[in-house]
């Protein structure tokens, strides 16, 4: 598909809640690498430089954390429009949602701008082939605020991205009411990225795949722990966020964290949170796949059963794992679940909560 495109597709289809964004002049345009390079918040022991790896094509950003360890790598050449709309084409897949990889946390308002007229003109080159989550800065501040009206009523963007925690800060934190604040009476959701690495990583880092990986879903499970037992959403109770990742596999956990009062126990070892818990993760939390191959046949069905289908939707993370998310489709239509679940998972739920016409 070229980049003069102007056929819509119908957003009723099969949606991708999860594709990333990098500015498609991000290599080329020398100036731009280096603001990139620079957002990279070094006094949290992450740095990031750019690498040619012997055997593959164009250069990397590399991202390590601590100095010494990578957790990211970005390749030149993988995010164009063009290169985007043909995978989503074999995969076939009909819309996708932006979002950036992790860079939510790092980029400065003038960047942020920059980031949100560049996914905005993905859109209109392609139209009904994207939509977009802004991304600004999470303080409330007056500027980010505007930009995130900005984004959704002039830009025509369906939410805001965020990532699970900013610095030592998990969103719990009264630090970001004010943004949280303003997007709920906006009436739109927040997509929670993954961030690298938890808040405490030191026992993690000597392995790769338990650093890139289970570090991923340790944050992520922390964070909606942290959200649905805090005051956060009763303060808050139209806001609705939506974790990747599935949460770090909060399905795993649910259960288990809140156990329910029988009225027998001798000894009171835990809080009751029951019923606001369950009513948390009911009305304000959804979970996306991040692709559905990684987390296995038998892990999908158990968060179905769980969680209930209409609360998780459909995500690759193009361009991360092409298998993923080439495969994605097919692995939730081969799970033993309803055809009505399977039509949920794969676009109605992300209809529904992104308000897509």
């Amino acid at each position: 598909m070229s980049d003069t495109s102007t056929t819509a597709r119908d957003p009723g289809g099969i949606i991708d809640a999860n594709m990333h964004w990098l500015p498609d002049d991000l290599f080329s345009d020398e100036e731009l690498l280096a603001a990139y390079l620079d957002a990279i918040p070094r006094e949290y022991g992450t740095i990031a430089k750019v690498v040619t790896i012997p055997g593959k094509p164009g250069r990397q950003m590399v991202i390590e954390q601590p100095p010494g360890y990578e957790v990211l790598n970005y390749i030149e050449g993988e995010y164009g429009a063009d290169h985007q709309c043909a995978a989503l084409d074999q995969a076939g897949i009909d819309m996708a949602i932006y979002r950036m990889p992790c860079w939510q946390g790092w980029l400065g308002l003038d960047l942020c701008k920059r980031a949100n007229d560049g996914m905005a003109s993905h859109m209109r080159r392609h139209p009904g082939r994207f939509q977009a989550l802004a991304v600004v800065p999470p303080w409330g501040s007056s500027g980010a605020l505007k930009e995130i009206e900005r984004c959704i009523k002039e830009l025509g963007f369906c939410g805001v991205q965020m990532v699970a925690h900013y610095g030592n800060l998990y969103l719990d934190h009264e630090a970001f009411r004010p943004h949280f604040r303003f997007i709920e009476k906006l009436d739109v959701p927040v997509v929670v990225h993954h961030t690298p690495l938890p808040v405490d990583y030191g026992s993690i880092l000597d392995y790769p795949n338990l650093r890139r990986q289970y570090g991923r879903e340790i944050a992520q499970g922390t964070a909606v722990g942290r959200e649905i037992f805090s005051d956060l959403f009763d303060e808050l109770p139209g806001l609705r966020l939506v974790h990747s990742m599935m949460g770090g596999g909060f399905f795993a956990f649910a259960n288990m964290l809140v156990p329910p009062d029988t009225g027998r126990e001798v000894v009171d070892r835990f809080e009751d949170h029951s019923k606001s818990v369950a009513r948390h993760l009911k009305e304000n939390i959804s979970f996306e796949l991040s692709g559905a191959p990684q987390w296995g046949k038998a892990q999908l069905e158990c968060a179905v059963k769980v969680f209930g289908a209409d609360h998780i939707l459909m995500g690759g993370s193009f361009p991360i794992r092409r298998d993923w998310f080439l495969q994605g489709i097919d692995y939730v239509r081969d799970l033993e679940i309803s055809e009505p679940d399977k039509a949920l998972i794969l676009g109605g739920n992300a209809k529904r909560i992104f308000k897509l016409a």
